[in-house]
C-alpha cells in the first residue's frame, strides 16, 4: 500500500487507469450533488417556526436572548475547567511576560537581551494574558487572575456570537435559522471549549466575524461616520491580534478598488489607514520597546517541507553546493530525521536564527533549481502538509483540555478544581463530537472550506459577483492555513469555521436579492 505519495497514480498503467476512473466518478457525483444543492438554493423556502413565546422573544430580542442562552449552556464548562485551559503556547506567553526564558525567545536574535517578549505571538494578547495573571499573582491567587482573562475573553466571544444572531435577524433571516444558529453556538462543544482556552485565535475569530458583517454592510449601503470609525477599529484589531491578519485586510481591500459602492473613497481611506497604522506599530512602535519581531521561518513552512522531503527521498539530486546552502539555514545533518510530512515544526526547529538575508537568497536559489529536478516531490510535500484543510474525510481533531502546569515550575500556582469526573465527561463529549453523524460535520475543516467554495461559485454563476467579497476573509484564512506548519489543525481554521453560520446566513439573504437583467452586482 502506497501512502503519503502520488506514486500510486503513476507507478503503473493499471493504477493510473484506476485513478482516472475514480476522478471521473467523483467529478460526475460532485456535479450531480452540486446541481441538486443549487436547485435547493433557488427554491428559497419561506416556511418558518410556529410562533411560541420563546421564538417571539428570540425574534424581538435576538441579542440578549442569545447571550443568556449561550451563557447558561456554557456554565458547566466555566465550572469544570475553572480557571481556564492553559495550552503550551499561552504558558510560553506568560513566561515571556514575566521575563522567564522560553523557546520562542530562543528562536530569534533578540534586539535586547533584557526584553524577551517577541511578536511570535501578538504582543497585545501576551500583555493582556500576562497582566491578568500578574493581578492574580499580586493577590496571591493565580487561578483567579487567569479567570479574569477568561471573563474578558468569554464576554467578547459570547457578545460576538449573540451579535451574529442579531445581525442575521437584521438582514432578514427567519426565526428558524436564528434558532438553529443559536443551538449550534450553545450546544456544539468546540465553542465553550475554546472560550475556556487562553489562545489568541478566539479574539481574532471574533474580529473576523464582525469584519464580515461590516464588509456586507458596505456592499449594500453607505456607511455612517460611526460605522466607518468602527470599521477602522476592527481592521486595526485584526492586524495586531494575529500576525497574518494584515493579509486579510490587504486582500479584502483589492476587490473593493474595482467595484461600485457608496462612499468608496472613505472606505479605501479607512483600509489604507489601518494598513499604515499596522506597519507603524510593527516597524516603529514594537522595535522602540525592543520587542523582537517573529522569525522569518514562520512563513516558510512550504519551502522548508519541500526541501526536507527531497533530502529524505532524493538526496542524490542535491549537489554539495545545494547541501551547503540548506545547511546554512536548516542544519542538514539531522534534516532527514526531523522531517514529518504533516508537521513542519520539527524541520523549522533546526532553523539557524543567525542566518543572513544573503544565506536565505542562496538557499532559495538552490530551492528553485531543485524544483525542476523533483517537481513531484515538491507537490507531494505540500499536499501532505495541507490536504486536511480541503479533504473532508481527514479529521485531525484537537481541542485543548489538559492541565498544562508548566508555569508552576516558575513559582506560579495554576491548577484545575476537583471536579474530575464531570470534566472528563465534557472532554469526552468534545473529543467525540466531530465523529457524530451529520452534526459532527459542523466542525469538519474540509467540509467548511467546500461550503465556502460552493457559496462563492453559486454567487458567481448567478451574477452576484460583488457579494463574493464578504467571503474573502474566510478564503484568505484558508490560504493562510495552507502555509501553516500543521496539517488539518483546528485552531488555525477556527476563525472561518466559527464564521460559517454567519457566512451562510448572509448567503441566504444575498440569494434572495433580485438582480436586474444585464446588471452584474
Amino acid at each position: 500500500m502506497v501512502e503519503d505519495s502520488l506514486l500510486f497514480i503513476y507507478q503503473n498503467i493499471v493504477h493510473g487507469l484506476i485513478s482516472v476512473l475514480i476522478f471521473v466518478f467523483a467529478f460526475f457525483l460532485f456535479k450531480y450533488l452540486l446541481t441538486h444543492l443549487f436547485n435547493h438554493f433557488d427554491k428559497n423556502p419561506n416556511n418558518d417556526l410556529k410562533v411560541t413565546k420563546f421564538s417571539k422573544y428570540l425574534e424581538q430580542h435576538p441579542f440578549i436572548t442569545s447571550f443568556i442562552i449561550i451563557t447558561i449552556c456554557w456554565l458547566p464548562y466555566f465550572i469544570c475547567f475553572y480557571p481556564g485551559i492553559l495550552s503550551p503556547d499561552p504558558t510560553f506567553q506568560i513566561k515571556q511576560f514575566f521575563g522567564i526564558p522560553n523557546k520562542y525567545s530562543n528562536y530569534v536574535v533578540l534586539l535586547d537581551q533584557n526584553q524577551i517578549i517577541t511578536n511570535h505571538h501578538p504582543v497585545i494578547h501576551t500583555l493582556l494574558l500576562g497582566s491578568c495573571l500578574k493581578l492574580g499573582h499580586l493577590i496571591n491567587n493565580d487561578n483567579l487572575g487567569l479567570f479574569f482573562y477568561i471573563i474578558i475573553q468569554s464576554s467578547v466571544f459570547i457578545s460576538t456570537l449573540s451579535y451574529t444572531i442579531y445581525y442575521l435577524k437584521k438582514i432578514g433571516l427567519k426565526t428558524k435559522y436564528l434558532l438553529i444558529t443559536l443551538l449550534i453556538y450553545a450546544l456544539v462543544p468546540v465553542f465553550p471549549m475554546y472560550t475556556m482556552a487562553c489562545v489568541k485565535d478566539v479574539f481574532f475569530g471574533c474580529y473576523i466575524i464582525i469584519f464580515i458583517t461590516l464588509l456586507y454592510d458596505l456592499l449594500k449601503a453607505k456607511l455612517s461616520i460611526k460605522k466607518l470609525l468602527f470599521l477602522l477599529l476592527i481592521l486595526v484589531l485584526i492586524t495586531i491580534s494575529r500576525n497574518n491578519g494584515i493579509y486579510v485586510i490587504i486582500l479584502s481591500l483589492l476587490p473593493i478598488l474595482f467595484i461600485k459602492i457608496d462612499c468608496k473613497k472613505s472606505v479605501i481611506a479607512i483600509f489604507v489607514t489601518a494598513i499604515l497604522l499596522y506597519y507603524g506599530y510593527d516597524k516603529v512602535i514594537l522595535p522602540s520597546f525592543k520587542v523582537t519581531n517573529t522569525s522569518v521561518r514562520e512563513a516558510l513552512s512550504i519551502p522548508f517541507q519541500q526541501t526536507a522531503r527531497v533530502a529524505k527521498e532524493h538526496e542524490e539530486i542535491l549537489t554539495k553546493k545545494d547541501i551547503k546552502a540548506i545547511d546554512q539555514i536548516l542544519n542538514y545533518d539531522t534534516l532527514k530525521v526531523r522531517y514529518n510530512s504533516e508537521l513542519s515544526d520539527p524541520v523549522k526547529n533546526g532553523y539557524n536564527r543567525y542566518a543572513t538575508k544573503k544565506d536565505l537568497i542562496i538557499y532559495f536559489k538552490s530551492w528553485f533549481k531543485t524544483f525542476f529536478k523533483a517537481p513531484v516531490t515538491y507537490i507531494e510535500a505540500t499536499i501532505s502538509n495541507t490536504y486536511g484543510y480541503y479533504y473532508p474525510l481527514k479529521t485531525n481533531w484537537y481541542i485543548y483540555y489538559k492541565e498544562v502546569s508548566r508555569i508552576n515550575e516558575d513559582g506560579f500556582n495554576y491548577h484545575y478544581n476537583n471536579l474530575i469526573i464531570p470534566r472528563k465527561g465534557l472532554t469526552l463529549f468534545a473529543q467525540g463530537f466531530p465523529y457524530l453523524p451529520v452534526v459532527g460535520m459542523l466542525v469538519n475543516i474540509g467540509l467548511n472550506v467546500w461550503a465556502l467554495l460552493i457559496m462563492g461559485v453559486y454567487l458567481l454563476i448567478n451574477k452576484k459577483i460583488k457579494y463574493c467579497i464578504y467571503l474573502i476573509p474566510s478564503f484568505v484564512l484558508f490560504l493562510v492555513c495552507l502555509a501553516s506548519p500543521a496539517n488539518c489543525y483546528f485552531r488555525y481554521a477556527l476563525p472561518f469555521v466559527f464564521a460559517l453560520p454567519l457566512n451562510y446566513g448572509i448567503f441566504k439573504t444575498v440569494n434572495n436579492l433580485k438582480i436586474k437583467k444585464g446588471v452584474k452586482k
